[in-house]
């Protein structure tokens, strides 16, 4: 996988969980109403980090993933703000009656931490494969979809989660990620799309594990192609930046998606019908995982194998800068 930087020694720094749990600990200590709950991955979702700190703040329900979120609405409508972790096939599908009822209907303030999303958990197989749960979460009425790039944006969207009243759904991988972001010193809000990289010939929006390898996309192109490619980190799958991504279309008239997820009700779906509903013609390609369920290999396999890592990107930018999809520039003609 191209720009592959680190070594196992990074593992522990470059979670993305790992950061979650030390996050929810330095929240907890300014929050009393801050609680915890997992069904038996404590470890795994290392919100355990939490319960060695708090254990009286702790509850694990066992492999019971429906009374998990059952009891978390439980207590939200008791006053407390429940943060909840377990994987991300789990919360998405096996509990989705009890996220839809108990939480998603009520309105109710549960923060759901999906881990091991996309097929960040590959090699376990397709049991635990999440490809399907942006499309199935942004269904839900009432809750908030935030997919963080990396472990500098996990906590800035656990903070921003628990500061955000109402249900939360926030999709993070299982193990180390690339860093995105040297610090914290940048502006996150939800809903709104970070541009990390200016351009004019096309845009890349990229979420989760997959912003990475577009920003490094970019700057290979730039030196390579001499193109100019706007990458927008789109943290926030709903609310979703209507705004940033009708400007992209405007700007640059040649749009590509890229996500650890189906192809289908996910980032690319969602950007698609900001586009159709917005007139404005363009060149448009999804990139994700096909109709199909994965194969089973190491994260970073599956994902030059299935095309949205840095080559992969690569080749769609090229495949995409070499079609004629409009004869002219002139945007009176358009819807």
């Amino acid at each position: 996988m191209a720009g592959l930087t680190y070594t196992v020694f990074d593992t522990t720094n470059l979670s993305t969980a790992e950061v979650y749990g030390k996050t929810l600990v330095e929240l907890a200590k300014e929050h009393d109403d801050l609680v915890g709950l997992t069904a038996d991955l404590a470890k795994s979702t290392k919100i355990g980090i939490l319960a060695e700190h708090y254990p009286e703040r702790f509850f694990n329900m066992g492999i019971a993933e429906q009374n998990l979120f059952g009891v978390a609405a439980g207590m939200a409508t008791a006053g407390l703000t429940p943060f909840v972790s377990t994987f991300a096939v789990f919360t998405s599908m096996r509990a989705l009656d009890q996220v839809h009822t108990d939480i998603c209907y009520q309105n109710l303030n549960v923060k759901m931490i999906a881990t091991h999303a996309g097929l960040s958990f590959g090699q376990a197989g397709s049991t635990h494969h999440c490809t399907e749960d942006i499309g199935i979460m942004r269904t839900m009425a009432n809750l908030t979809v935030m997919v963080p790039a990396d472990g500098t944006e996990t906590a800035k969207a656990v903070h921003a989660a628990y500061h955000t009243d109402g249900p939360m759904y926030i999709r993070i991988n299982r193990g180390f990620d690339q860093k995105l972001y040297e610090s914290g010193d940048y502006e996150f809000e939800i809903g709104k799309a970070i541009e990390l990289r200016e351009g004019t010939d096309l845009t890349i929006i990229a979420c989760g594990s997959c912003v990475y390898q577009a920003v490094e996309a970019a700057k290979i192109l730039e030196a390579t192609d001499g193109l100019k490619i706007r990458v927008l980190n789109m943290h926030t799958i709903k609310p979703l930046d209507n705004e940033a991504i009708m400007k992209a279309v405007h700007d640059t008239r040649r749009i590509i998606t890229v996500e650890d997820h189906n192809i289908y009700g996910g980032l690319g779906s969602a950007v698609s019908e900001v586009i159709a509903e917005g007139g404005k013609a363009c060149g448009f390609k999804r990139l994700g995982i096909p109709d199909t369920y994965s194969i089973i290999g190491l994260h970073e396999d599956l994902m030059n194998h299935y095309g949205i890592d840095t080559n992969g990107i690569l080749d769609t930018v090229r495949e995409i800068m070499g079609k004629d999809f409009e004869e002219d520039d002139d945007w009176e003609d358009e819807v």
